[in-house]
This record gives structure tokens, C-alpha cells and sequence, in this order.
């Protein structure tokens, strides 16, 4: 097996061989040797993985050669101590694994044949990870594992300061990696900006990054210095540097590092310096962009190579053992590696989503608890009704956190919040800084540590550039860890169009198809009061019995709205709801039997007058409220479509993209053979003044919509 070398293994082995023998008589920590088992591992797979590719039965080939320094920040902490790692921390998890007497090579091995018995992800990615070992797994979205990191630090302190179990030891310490490339990432900026923030503020922090630095982003140079001058830009890290092939500087500087994080409950950064070997992944041509003299120039900075001169000048090895120690471990990787690639892969589709987003309804409905007793003369406007089943929740679950822009003593922009934070405590309910991306980290670190977080973002325009820590990170952390760790949480988004006196596109977006695009994210959308409190109970419960990731998405035009059909009616106010409502269920309004229209949000009262104006003409409609835009309630659409055989889809989001395309998809997939129409908004943004309702669905043309439909 050694006579296919390449050159980087040709280089170690002869470089190991010439290890002069040892002449410091001082012992080496017990560490080192782990470590060098550790390291040794870790580049055998990373070799094994282009070998296995060659022969098309390898899946993966982004490794971590030349970055196994990381073995000693393991070895530094603690396995008990939450860790989020960057996808060239190979060594990091092996030595973990070997704290806690565990064989990481057949992890790593399987997952990179995406073997369903992969313990973390079953095949679904090659992903570090692991819950007997801390360690969340993470894909390669760049940086986007640090907002969450931030969140576990800031959540482990909050816990114990309101006496509630953590997922964590009281005097943990969270570990987060990345790459020197990933720190110009938008994402990355914001997770060291609100760590200096908080840690600014006197909010204690237990956070160390380790930016792992080769000097390369795939095939662009970091300027040099660069990272060390970002980095020490922020007096509220403490930031130390360490080079990789000084194994001894490397594993005494994470040391003090992660004692002083422990001890002080602040941030720090361990700029850890590296070397990338074997290109950025097998497809990588690295010749293309690095001359050969550059490449082979690295090849002194081995971490293995260092730790083995270390473990030689201390006369506990001699270099010859080493070398084919490194033989050895690889024969034996190239040997498992194989056996790996035969055990079964994930077989059926069912199997793929299984822990996607779990359901049990039952015990949700359990949870959520029995029906409440009527208030006597209460009514409530849609914000107000919002605003008391948040007090509901806090009260009925002490894990419950509520937190965003302005949510504390303003209360929110509507002061949909005001009064929370003084009846529960600014523990509870607290304000952040101005960024989507950090608040929804905290959410993510929040439900991994044990609360159920209930963000806000203020507008849904204002989603949009933190996106993807939903898509990237909330939606995805069952699916990669087969349940294994969960985020339960509920987002408050304040949304739709139709506001009057304060408007543009920002303050009025009616653009959720990103949100229904994300796998199993669950959207709730009330516009009843009397719905709104009973639908947020019910995502809180999912959120705790199941992990679900729920928006929970507001109408802000009808925040305030008291009237219906003419001044002074209070149609559109309601006693509190008293009775359940499961995931997925549409409520039905009126029941004529000509039409059936079938909306949500601002849709429904514009559908409503709409069907009052129908009457007149001797057309009797019944209204579908969806109440939930996924799942989709459409076996109720379906049945209320078929009871008329005529079906009107009345969508404010947008003509191309909007929700209406799923659902009239949806009845035309079930069998659905009625008449069948939609109506909805422009394919616009929505611009400001009276200019909004040029391009927002109207009533007059749902009403024609539905005359329409009527004579076909």
C-alpha cells in the first residue's frame, strides 16, 4: 500500500524518518500522543477520500490536511464543551473522540460514503457531529455556524441566571471554528460585532473562535496580516496567535485561552495559523492557481511533521516508528474506508425526510393544555390578541424567551409588546441590536441550550438578508443530526402590504415565497384575533414537543383594524379563542353554496366584504382562512372547493411566486375537477403613497375574479 504515495505522504514519511533522535529529557504532556493519533487519522481520510473518489466510491473530498493543529484546541477543553466546527476541524473532532473513548475515524469514514448508520447525519452529509461529544453538526454555508455560537454563550448565562436546566455544564465554555476566508463573510462579521457588543455591555460571554487560517479562499490569497488586523480591530476579544507546526505554542496558547474564557466568561479568538494541502477538494486544480515551488514550500509546515519532532526530542518516539506508525493507520483507513463504502445508503425518500420535521399532533395538543375560560366582555384587536397570547406563553412556560428590535420598553413598533418586559423580567423579554442575522443566532443558540426562543423581526423585508439562518441552520439541524439536536423556536415577522400612512417596500413585503421554500418550516399567519393567541400556543408546543422551526407571520395592516363591514361594527374584534389549533387546519367562514374562496391574512376581510357584495347579486359564497401557509391545510381546501365546485384563490403575495400557485397546484394534484381561478398582486415591489394600491390585489377585482368564474 505504500508504493502509490503522493507527493505530500512521500514527503512526511521520509521527513519522519529523519527525525534526529531525541535530546530533551523533559516529558511531553500526555496530550501529544493523543494528538498524534488524532492527526495521523485525519490525514489518512483525508487521502482515503481522493483514493475513494478516483474509484468512484467516495462522496466527499473538502479535508482537513494541513489544519490538524486543531487536535490540541480539543485537547485544550473539555469534551463536555459545545463545539461548532468549521469543515477542516478533522483533527479537532478525532481527538475529541478519543477524550471520550470513542473511535471518530468510523464516523468520519461513514459519512463520507453517506452510509445511513452515519451516527450524526445517516448519510444525509459528511458532517462533523456528534451529542455524546458536544459537537452540533455543520455544513460548509459559509460562516453561517457562527451566529448560533454566539447564541449557545449568550443563552448558557441566561439559563443560569433564571435557574433553568441548560443543555450545558453552568461553567462551559462554547468552541467555534472557521476559516480565515469565512471572516470576511457578512455572517461572520456580525457574530464578532454582537460578541464585542454584548461582551462590551458586561454580558458575560464563554466564547472562543478559532479562525483556522491556510492564507487561501479556495484559490484567493488572504492579504497578508490581514486576519491578525481584523481581529484585533475589536479590544473586546482577547486575541491570541499561534502557529500550527509550533505544536507546543499551539496547545499552551489554547490552554490559557479556554482557562481564561472559562474562568472570566469572556471572548476570545485563537488565531490559529495553518497550512491547506491536497487543494481545496479533489475537483480543485491547484496547480492552476499555485505554482509547484509554493505548494512544496508548505510541505515544512506539517503539524504531523511537528508534533513528531516533538514526540522524538523527547525520546518518546523515534522517527522510524512514526513513519510507520503514519503507514500503518493508513493501510488500516484505506482498509475501512472500503468497508464503509458497502454498507447501505439511505434507501427510499421517506427515509431521506423522516427527521425533517416530525409531527405529533396528539402531544402537541396535549401540551397546549385544555381550553381556557372565556373572558366576560373582552374583545380584542389582532394585536392585542397577539400581545396576550405572548403573556400566555411566557406565563405557561418559563423556557420561553421573547427578544428583537424595540420589543422591550417600546414595545415594538405597534406596541404589540409593551408592558412584557416589566410583568416578566428583562431576562426574559430584551431588546438587541439592530442586526436579523445576530438576533436570529441568539434564537439558534437559545433553542440548542434549552429554551424555546420567540424572535421578532420587525419586517419580512428585513428577513431577507439573514435568510439563510433559517434555511441554512434552523431548518436543517434535525435533518443533519437525525434529531439529535433540535431548535425548536417561533419567529414573529411583521408583514404583508396594505399598511395606510406608512409604507414603501420595506414597511410593506408581501414576498413570502422564501419562506414556504424552506423543508419543513412551519407558517402560521393569523388575521382573527380570536385565532391568533391559540395558533401561537400551538407553535410554542410544537416547537418544544417536536423541535419545529415556526414563523409566525403577522399581518400588520390588520393590527389595529376593529371594523369590518362598515364603521363602528366591531366585527373585526373577538373574544380571546378558547379551543385548539392543530398545525395545518383552515377555518371556513360563511357557508354558501356557489363559491368557494379561499385566502388568508388581509385576504380574509377583503374576501369577506367581497362575499357580502356577492350576496346582492345572488351569489352565496363560503371563505376558507387558511390560517397556516405550510403545511398547507389542503385536504380542508379541497373539501370546501368540492362542496361548490367552484374554487376562487385570492392571493395578496405576488402573481409569480405567490401562495396561490401552491394552492390551486395542490387541488389540481389531489383531483380536483371544479372551476378554478386565481387572483392575485402585481409581480411588483410595492411602492409608497396611494401608488401601493395600483399594484395590491383590490376588491373590486376579486369581486370580478368571482363573476368571472360564476359564467364560465
Amino acid at each position: 500500500m505504500t508504493g502509490d504515495l503522493d507527493p505530500l505522504e512521500q514527503h512526511l514519511v521520509t521527513a519522519l524518518r529523519a527525525i534526529s533522535v531525541g535530546f530533551d529529557a523533559s516529558p511531553v504532556p500526555d496530550e501529544v500522543e493523543t494528538a498524534w493519533r488524532a492527526q495521523v487519522a485525519s490525514r489518512a481520510i483525508d487521502h482515503a477520500a481522493r483514493w475513494l473518489q478516483e474509484q468512484h466510491r467516495g462522496f466527499y473530498t473538502i479535508g482537513s490536511a494541513g489544519h490538524e493543529s486543531n487536535a490540541y484546541v480539543a485537547l485544550a477543553l473539555r469534551p463536555t464543551d459545545p463545539a461548532l466546527l468549521h469543515y477542516r476541524s478533522g483533527g479537532f473532532y478525532l481527538a475529541r473522540a478519543r477524550q471520550a473513548g470513542r473511535d471518530g475515524v468510523e464516523d468520519v469514514l461513514l459519512g463520507m460514503a453517506a452510509a445511513a448508520d452515519e451516527p450524526i447525519a445517516g448519510g444525509r452529509h459528511k458532517v462533523f457531529g456528534h451529542k455524546e461529544l458536544a459537537i452540533l453538526p455543520q455544513t460548509s454555508t459559509i460562516a453561517s455556524h457562527l451566529p448560533r455560537a454566539v447564541g449557545i454563550a449568550f443563552a448558557t448565562e441566561v439559563a443560569g441566571r433564571l435557574g433553568l436546566e441548560s443543555a450545558w455544564a453552568d461553567d462551559a465554555i462554547v468552541v467555534c471554528s472557521f476559516g480565515d476566508a469565512s471572516l470576511n463573510h457578512a455572517t461572520a462579521q456580525a457574530a464578532l460585532n454582537t460578541t464585542a457588543l454584548l461582551a462590551y455591555d458586561g454580558r458575560p460571554m464563554p466564547l472562543l473562535f478559532v479562525c483556522e487560517d491556510n492564507g487561501l479562499g479556495i484559490s484567493v490569497p488572504t492579504p497578508e496580516a490581514w486576519v491578525e488586523q481584523s481581529l484585533h480591530g475589536r479590544p473586546e476579544l482577547a486575541v491570541e496567535r499561534a502557529e500550527g507546526d509550533d505544536p507546543a505554542s499551539v496547545l499552551e496558547t489554547a490552554c490559557e485561552l479556554g482557562g481564561w474564557v472559562r474562568e472570566h466568561r469572556a471572548p476570545a479568538v485563537l488565531h490559529l495559523r495553518t497550512v491547506r494541502y491536497l487543494s481545496h477538494a479533489a475537483a480543485d486544480l491547484e496547480t492552476a492557481y499555485r505554482t509547484g515551488p509554493e505548494i512544496r514550500a508548505d510541505y515544512e509546515r506539517d503539524p504531523l511533521l511537528a508534533t513528531g519532532r516533538w514526540l522524538v526530542a523527547a525520546g518518546a518516539r523515534s522517527g522510524e516508528e512514526l513513519a510507520e506508525d503514519y503507514l500503518a493507520v493508513r493501510a488500516q483507513v484505506r482498509e475501512r474506508a472500503l468497508a464503509a463504502t458497502e454498507r447501505p445508503q439511505l434507501g427510499s425518500a421517506q427515509d431521506v425526510v423522516r427527521p425533517l420535521a416530525p409531527r405529533t399532533p396528539a402531544a402537541v395538543a396535549s401540551l397546549v393544555g385544555p381550553d381556557r375560560q372565556p373572558a366576560e366582555g373582552e374583545r380584542l384587536t389582532l394585536a392585542q390578541a397577539v400581545k396576550a397570547g405572548l403573556g400566555d406563553v411566557l406565563e405557561r412556560h418559563p423556557e420561553t424567551l421573547v427578544f428583537g428590535e424595540d420589543v422591550a420598553l417600546k414595545g415594538g413598533v405597534y406596541g404589540v409588546t409593551r408592558g412584557l418586559q416589566a410583568r416578566f423580567g428583562e431576562e426574559r423579554v430584551f431588546d438587541t441590536l439592530l442586526d436579523e442575522t445576530s438576533i436570529l443566532g441568539l434564537a439558534l443558540g437559545a433553542a440548542v441550550t434549552g429554551f424555546v426562543p420567540i424572535p421578532e423581526i420587525q419586517y419580512l423585508a428585513y428577513l431577507h438578508n439573514a435568510e439563510d439562518q433559517l434555511r441554512g441552520e434552523a431548518a436543517t439541524l434535525q435533518f443533519f443530526s437525525r434529531g439529535a439536536y433540535r431548535n425548536g423556536m417561533v419567529v414573529r415577522i411583521q408583514g404583508y402590504g396594505y399598511q395606510k400612512g406608512f409604507g414603501g417596500h420595506f414597511h410593506n413585503d408581501n414576498a413570502v415565497g422564501v419562506l414556504r421554500d424552506i423543508p419543513g418550516l412551519v407558517i402560521a399567519s393569523p388575521s382573527r384575533p380570536d385565532d391568533a393567541g391559540p395558533m401561537l400556543e400551538t407553535c410554542v408546543a410544537a416547537a418544544k414537543v417536536d423541535g419545529s422551526v415556526c414563523v409566525y407571520l403577522e399581518p400588520i395592516a390588520l393590527y389595529h383594524t376593529r371594523d369590518l363591514l362598515a364603521a363602528g361594527d366591531e366585527l373585526w374584534t373577538a373574544e380571546p379563542g378558547l379551543e385548539h389549533v392543530p398545525v395545518g387546519a383552515a377555518r371556513t367562514h360563511l357557508d354558501g353554496r356557489d363559491l368557494t374562496i379561499v385566502t388568508w391574512a388581509n385576504g380574509l376581510p377583503m374576501s369577506l366584504r367581497v362575499a357580502r357584495r356577492l350576496l346582492e347579486r345572488g351569489i352565496d359564497a363560503r371563505v376558507v382562512d387558511l390560517r397556516w401557509l405550510a403545511p398547507l391545510p389542503i385536504d380542508d381546501v379541497l373539501r370546501e372547493a368540492t362542496a361548490t365546485g367552484r374554487t376562487l384563490v385570492v392571493d395578496e403575495t405576488r402573481q409569480t411566486g405567490g401562495v396561490g400557485e401552491g394552492i390551486v397546484a395542490e387541488l389540481v394534484g389531489r383531483g380536483y375537477d371544479g372551476r378554478l381561478a386565481r387572483v392575485a398582486s402585481k409581480d411588483s415591489f410595492i411602492p409608497l403613497g396611494d401608488a401601493a394600491r395600483l399594484v395590491l390585489l383590490s376588491e373590486d377585482e376579486i369581486e370580478a375574479a368571482a363573476a368571472r368564474l360564476m359564467v364560465r
